[in-house]
């Protein structure tokens, strides 16, 4: 393994993974054959990627979380505690589909879970959107959306910082919004973070 990187001795990671610089990758993790992992990741307790799964660059991955086959998670994606993604609408134990028939899930960049959260597959989940602790997501999800309930349905807006935006679309950082068709949009930037 490379000194470029960190696996933690209890982890096991399959030939033919790909780890980035200073990604960290904590105690009984399990990556299987294909994933790529970015730069600068953080894989905490009990992680498990199924096969040929794609992490960006500087995503957190909380404790207890299984990214399955079909999920991409882009940069700068945060997944909380024990989160749950799915691949499959219709699961039966006795009628395996196989890989080829799991259904896509993307993340987007930004875009935070939070903990015990539920994706169903099959959705995109948008840019810097921010889904509520156990909220269900079975629908796309808009660009900056605020995302609670079960069902999750939109319930605010969310700067790219991670502040709730006002009615106004304009965030105390000095970001502006306006909504567009894949929810909202960067206006302007008028000040650093």
């Amino acid at each position: 393994m490379s000194k470029e990187f960190y696996v933690h001795e209890s982890s096991y990671i399959d030939p033919g993974v790909t780890i980035g610089k200073g990604t960290k990758i904590w105690h009984f993790c399990h990556i299987q054959r294909g994933t790529n992992i970015g730069d600068d990741c953080t894989l905490g307790k009990n992680v498990y990627t199924g096969e040929n799964v794609r992490i960006g660059n500087g995503v957190k991955i909380q404790n207890n979380v299984s990214v399955f086959h079909g999920v991409e998670l882009e940069d700068y994606v945060f997944c909380g505690p024990s989160c749950v993604f799915t691949n499959d609408l219709s699961p039966r134990a006795k009628y395996p589909k196989g890989a080829a028939n799991y259904l896509k899930t993307v993340v987007k960049t930004g875009a935070s879970i939070g903990a015990n959260a539920t994706i169903v597959c099959n959705h995109t989940i948008g840019r810097w959107s921010l889904i509520g602790a156990g909220a269900v997501v079975v629908s796309d999800v808009p660009d900056y959306a605020i995302m609670t309930g079960v069902p999750a349905k939109v319930t605010g807006w969310v700067c790219e910082c991670g502040k709730r935006l006002g009615d106004d679309l304009t965030c105390t950082c000095g970001r502006n919004y306006q909504k567009s068709e894949k929810g909202l949009k960067e206006i302007t930037c008028s000040s650093e973070i």
